[in-house]
């Protein structure tokens, strides 16, 4: 059962994140922040992980609060559902090109979080979207995943392109670090025995 639901609520935000491992990429999504709701959309498609969040946020003063806090939520979502990650490939990594863009993503299920951000964007709004969010989801979901992640813009001219390719790139490395690993099924992926 590769699957979890939670809850986070504070003064800034109040969310629920319901998340399927072994799902078909099917996501609701509905934070208030549209730009940002077409990027989970994006990250539960290409990942072929299931994806329920529901936000309500202090969008009158911005959208760092909801988006960061989103991050956190699924994040430790994705933690819950992997348990002691038995079974699982553990690492992912891929090259996406979208247009102008090409990202490569690069991530280890270890527990030890650390991101590697080489992302300029050459505009600082996407629409009213606010381009240096994307890093405050990423940073959320790799300290509350336990992932070590690089992400990584090899070319980009267009802030949508390499915001949606970012996404895309990352689900991509992480549907392949969670799928089981049928030559090690029943196996934890490090060996020190723990993850």
């Amino acid at each position: 059962m590769r699957k979890a639901s939670l809850s986070r609520n504070t003064n800034e935000t109040k969310i629920t994140v319901a998340i399927n491992l072994d799902g078909t990429g099917h996501s609701d999504i509905q934070t208030g922040v549209g730009f940002f709701d077409h990027m989970l959309d994006q990250l539960a498609r290409h990942s072929l992980i299931d994806l329920d969040i529901k936000a309500v946020g202090d969008l009158h003063i911005d959208d760092h609060h909801t988006v960061e806090d989103c991050g956190i939520a699924l994040g430790q979502a994705l933690a819950a559902a992997l348990g002691d990650k038995r079974g699982i490939r553990r690492y992912g990594s891929f090259h996406l090109a979208m247009d102008d863009a090409l990202i490569r993503c690069a991530l280890d299920l270890s527990a030890r979080p650390f991101l590697v951000w080489n992302m300029p964007f050459p505009t600082a709004r996407i629409g009213s979207f606010d381009t240096e969010l994307v890093r405050e989801f990423f940073q959320a979901l790799a300290t509350h995943g336990g992932i070590t992640l690089h992400v990584d813009m090899i070319h980009g001219i267009n802030s949508h392109h390499i915001a949606e390719a970012g996404f895309k790139a990352v689900a991509r490395a992480l549907r392949e670090a969670v799928e089981p690993d049928p030559r090690r099924t029943d196996a934890i992926p490090s060996t020190k025995g723990s993850l």
